[in-house]
């Protein structure tokens, strides 16, 4: 291991120390954990000394973030504080929620300082164009354009109906309620609000390009120079479509991989001597992403070998010790930029894949 990722391990050792610290503080832990410990027969405050002691929790279970109370999350170190409701798609039955004080504001703030200021100018407008209502992401965006100084600008658009009109195979209703969305933000571009930069899905991106080239315009003449966007549409080979085909010359591309529980993994820069590979990257402490074996969540795969998602957050709002995620991939080595384990190639995981309804991700 290099010095590098031997500093990262001492400060995820630490981090996870004090993460664990808190939560099981009854001065400030949250309901679910005290009540947890108390039942447990061992005191992770003295038995948790580094990350790899995280492996005598259970395996998280993901029922445990459906439903009610949701208080039984909320700290006592932070009574009083006004909380916010972050939850998932909702596509599998009762979403999974995660209540949040500051950290998508932390988690934004630290992603807006990977993005090249060439393409996304301090002071810029933004357009969200993605999921809004309870998965909260517009709040996210909202944060990261207002940070960098702009204005954000977003659409409507309910993800969950657009997942029930496919499961119906009401294409064509689905169809026009994309129509809809693309609509509403060709006419935000359309409107002079100097909007430089923006979020999207990929399937989104594809859409807004396509209507723009119908009204013979493009994403490069309505003022976008830069994109970041997430979903698991993300391979080498849309990254190449999207590169060469959907935006042209100067306007960036920077995928990531995020969703509720771990916040955002930036990607290194993907280029075309790499073949367009995407490698994501957690934002270590506070979230830790391990590739481990199918038949083991234990035991993290090689380098380049594939495995299953598993995720571990590591906050003082939000304590989540190794939660087996609906994704699979491979492992990647660290890099200059990031000292810890990254992943490729983030698709369903393979038992859930066929069940997945993707909709507009």
């Amino acid at each position: 291991m290099t010095t590098a990722g031997n500093e990262a391990r001492v400060q995820l050792d630490a981090h996870t120390r004090q993460i664990v610290e808190w939560h099981f503080n009854p001065e400030t832990g949250c309901p679910f954990w005290l009540e947890f410990a108390a039942k447990a027969g061992w005191d992770p405050r003295k038995e948790v000394q580094c990350f790899e002691d995280l492996k005598k929790f259970p395996p998280f279970q993901d029922e445990w973030l459906r439903g009610g109370p949701v208080r039984k999350w909320a700290p006592k170190g932070f009574a009083g504080k006004p909380m916010f409701i972050f939850e998932t798609g909702g596509t599998t039955g009762i979403p999974k929620s995660r209540l949040a004080f500051e950290d998508f504001r932390v988690d934004y703030e630290m992603f807006s300082d990977t993005l090249p200021e060439r393409y996304f100018p301090r002071g810029a407008n933004w357009l969200m164009l993605g999921p809004s209502g309870p998965r909260r992401l517009r709040l996210a965006v909202e944060h990261l354009c207002q940070h960098r100084g702009g204005i954000c600008f977003c659409v409507d658009l309910d993800p969950r109906w657009v997942v029930k009109l496919i499961r119906q195979g009401l294409m064509e209703q689905m169809e026009l309620y994309k129509s809809h969305v693309i609509e509403q933000a060709v006419t935000l571009l359309g409107a002079g609000h100097e909007i430089r930069c923006m979020f999207t899905t990929p399937k989104l991106l594809e859409a807004l390009a396509e209507a723009l080239e119908a009204r013979g315009s493009s994403i490069r003449q309505v003022g976008i120079t830069g994109i970041f966007a997430g979903g698991t549409e993300f391979t080498p080979q849309y990254t190449r479509f999207a590169t060469e085909e959907l935006l042209g010359e100067g306007v960036y591309l920077t995928p990531t991989y995020g969703n509720t529980l771990m916040g955002l993994a930036c990607s290194k820069p993907v280029t075309a001597e790499d073949g367009y590979k995407i490698a994501y990257y957690a934002p270590q402490p506070r979230a830790v992403i391990e590739v481990v074996k199918f038949d083991n969540c234990d035991q993290v795969v090689g380098y380049g070998e594939t495995g299953r998602v598993r995720l571990t957050t590591l906050t003082q709002e939000t304590f989540i010790p190794g939660f087996l995620e609906r994704d699979e991939g491979e492992r990647e080595r660290p890099i200059e930029k990031f000292a810890w384990d990254g992943i490729s190639g983030v698709r369903p995981f393979r038992q859930f894949a066929s069940s997945t309804t993707v909709g507009v991700y």
